[in-house]
């Protein structure tokens, strides 16, 4: 299923003036103006990524009081406990705030959820437990506890001291806690400059607000600054991997970050950059992160031993950090064979149901569905059939089913499970991404009133999904030297993606390939007006008898990339998506 591509208008004149006054290609300069730098000092800012640029970590709602409690409590020697979640962003949340307490001095252990047993988030029989075994520990969330009414609730009878610091949407009634630290929290006065940081960015504010109050008050001490500049490292890795948008503060935390793991990685963030095969790059991008690095973290949680995956980020033991990581990268490529086969799964379920096809939204459950990988899948699914997504585990624990929901097109998914929660039992999450828990019997009522909700509220129907393109090209534009400098742009992902550009007057040099395990994948070879190049799409293996049966002109959808290996350097592209000319469905805005 094609999308419609959506090209940016350029004014050539300025354009070109932009890439003379910056000393920048013209490729370059086009992907700024499509971007909305129009000015040549937003651009500059833009390029500049500096440090300095961060927001004061006082200005986030509730540091201040967060990291004085804390501080209080190192001081007296109590115990802090921190609460972590199972996925990447709570484990490095977790992890960097225990690097940050251990430097402190500080009594400090770590709690995660079991995903398949207790579920996201904090539970009130973890708060029993925790309190029993110290009912005098400070207990301190990470990215998770927003939404927990019910437990803060019973935090506060028992007479455990909680902190609260989150970045998920919250509901009508906030917990009641004696700090609440978010980007977003209401009633604070001033609102915090950048509201979408995720939860380890959170982490990140606190731990440098403790830091300042370990040295002068102000500025910490030059081995506290140290270690903030490794911790950035965990930073960008969760920041990546949660799929938050890749501006403001952000991108800094992310280009910063970057160059730290490869600089001030501690043993066990080292073995799992080095068995991930990115270690020895030089030069790491968001992309070794979001699929090398990322996954095997989030594969340790999905499969129920994200304590694993803590341990790892934490260890001083290299033999240690070897063995776990070692763990890791086979929990990862059992979660992979499991993820094929719940798409295959997944797919086969939309072919069945022919009523489904009109369907504005899916909603899909199945009894073999493994509850810790079905939000991978989702994300697949959404972008194949090109509309959001629920996919609901049966079989969940106490009777109750696990889904874990995808948006697609910028539709608000915690807006729809909202107007649907009256037949779940909980939910939560963001407008991208949400999971919930519902008995399977109200599961095709929740199916009717959420397709309902999407039809009504969300105005991409599957089909006429658009694909931003920044310009349209020809492939001799695409140089080493202008993809290299593109590079200048990132680091790329939600919000800030790779530069999109449109070629036409496309064929093929060579028949088209499949390629990969179970030819999921796509290899071609292009030429345009003699300029000839290597493409590659994945997971979209069955492009190729598409286009042998078309056996014409094309336009092609892509992101250029630079190909290094063995010492030579080549520019290919990764194809998006791909349009039979001379009915090319291109839109200049």
């Amino acid at each position: 299923m094609h999308r419609i591509w959506r090209i940016a208008a350029h004014d050539r004149a300025y354009v070109k003036d932009l890439s003379v006054r910056m000393k920048i290609t013209g490729l370059v300069a086009q992907v700024l103006v499509a971007r909305g730098h129009h000015e040549i000092e937003s651009a500059e800012v833009y390029l500049a990524k500096k440090l300095t640029t961060m927001h004061d970590p006082e200005t986030l709602p509730g540091v201040s009081q967060a990291a004085d409690r804390i501080v209080d409590a190192v001081k007296s020697g109590r115990r802090i406990t921190i609460y972590g979640d199972y996925d990447v962003d709570g484990v490095t949340s977790t992890s960097l705030l225990w690097h940050c307490l251990q430097l402190t001095g500080a009594k400090v252990d770590y709690y995660i959820p079991s995903r398949l047993e207790e579920g996201y988030g904090l539970n009130c029989d973890a708060i029993r437990q925790l309190h029993s075994e110290d009912p005098t520990r400070l207990l301190v969330t990470v990215d998770c506890g927003i939404c927990s009414v019910a437990e803060a609730a019973l935090a506060k009878e028992l007479g455990l001291e909680l902190i609260i610091t989150d970045h998920h949407t919250f509901g009508e009634i906030l917990p009641d806690a004696p700090v609440l630290v978010h980007p977003r929290l209401p009633g604070t006065g001033t609102p915090y400059a950048f509201g979408e940081l995720c939860g380890v960015g959170v982490a990140f504010k606190l731990a440098w607000a403790i830091c300042a109050r370990m040295g002068d008050g102000k500025k910490a001490t030059p081995r506290m600054r140290e270690f903030l500049l490794s911790a950035i490292g965990l930073a960008a890795i969760g920041t990546i991997a949660d799929v938050v948008p890749l501006v403001d503060e952000n991108r800094v935390i992310v280009h910063f970050g970057l160059a730290s793991l490869l600089d001030r990685s501690n043993p066990g963030l080292k073995e799992l950059l080095r068995i991930a095969k990115v270690l020895d790059k030089g030069i790491l991008q968001a992309e070794d992160i979001a699929f090398a690095v990322g996954p095997r973290i989030n594969a340790a949680g999905r499969l129920g031993q994200a304590r694993l995956a803590v341990e790892l980020l934490t260890t001083s033991d290299n033999e240690r950090a070897i063995a776990l990581a070692k763990y890791l990268d086979g929990l990862n490529k059992d979660r992979q064979t499991v993820e094929r086969r719940i798409l295959k799964q997944a797919k086969e379920l939309v072919e069945e149901h022919a009523e489904w096809a009109d369907h504005r939204a899916l909603v899909l459950s199945h009894a073999e569905w493994h509850p810790g990988v079905i939000g991978i899948v989702a994300t697949r699914v959404a972008e194949h059939f090109q509309r959001p997504t629920i996919m609901i585990a049966l079989g969940g624990v106490n009777g109750f089913a696990q889904g874990s929901g995808r948006s697609f097109a910028g539709f608000n998914l915690h807006a729809g499970l909202t107007a649907c929660q009256a037949l779940l039992e909980t939910f939560g999450g963001h407008h991208a991404a949400a999971g919930l828990k519902i008995r399977p019997e109200d599961i095709d009522a929740f199916r009717l009133a959420f397709v309902q909700y999407v039809a009504e509220n969300h105005a991409s129907k599957p089909g006429s999904a658009e694909i931003t393109v920044d310009a349209e090209v020809q492939l001799s534009d695409i140089t080493i030297r202008s993809v290299a400098e593109l590079e200048k742009l990132g680091p790329f992902g939600a919000a800030n993606p790779r530069p999109v550009f449109v070629a036409s007057n496309v064929e093929l040099a060579a028949p088209p390939k499949k390629m990969g395990e179970g030819e999921r994948h796509l290899s071609i070879f292009v030429r345009q007006y003699g300029q000839k190049m290597r493409g590659i799409a994945f997971g979209k293996g069955e492009w190729a008898d598409e286009m042998v049966k078309h056996n014409g002109k094309m336009s092609i959808c892509f992101q250029p990339t630079i190909n290094r290996f063995q010492g030579r350097e080549s520019v290919e592209f990764q194809l998006i998506d791909w349009q039979p000319e001379p009915e090319t469905a291109a839109v200049a805005v």
